[in-house]
């Protein structure tokens, strides 16, 4: 069983996970860019592994109708993406290192910024997992 911790910059907002977290993707969509001031790396985790262990600067913002964004009202940092379901997001930045995670995808490739490009080889998906069409 993985185990794994995070907190936003300043300690007002700390979380545990006891289980694994999957799916490392960078997220190119304008929200996240907007919230974090570029793109944004984040896993999965199971709700059932995640706890808050300290919550005092937590605040939710619904960015969508089918999902919020968890930051600290405090120092401003950007840590969850959560729609309701069975898993919540974790901003991969906001986690205690080492992770011994892995970036495995880009999603949201048709919505990036222009002012870089995207140069690795990992699978590219036009939105949440639609694929790119090949060039």
């Amino acid at each position: 069983m993985s185990n794994y911790s995070g907190q936003c910059l300043c300690g007002a907002v700390r979380y545990d996970i006891r289980g694994p977290i999957s799916d490392m993707h960078a997220c190119h969509c304008g929200q996240c860019r907007r919230q974090s001031g570029h793109f944004v790396v984040g896993g999965n985790a199971a709700r059932a592994d995640f706890s808050l262990t300290e919550s005092r600067g937590l605040k939710w913002y619904r960015s969508s109708e089918w999902a919020r964004r968890g930051f600290c009202a405090e120092c401003g940092s950007a840590l969850f993406w959560d729609d309701g379901g069975d898993n919540i997001g974790i901003n991969a930045g906001s986690l205690d290192q080492p992770t011994g995670l892995a970036l495995e995808s880009h999603i949201f490739v048709d919505d990036k910024a222009d002012y870089y490009d995207i140069a690795d080889s990992l699978p590219k998906y036009a939105g949440p997992d639609r694929p790119l069409e090949a060039e």
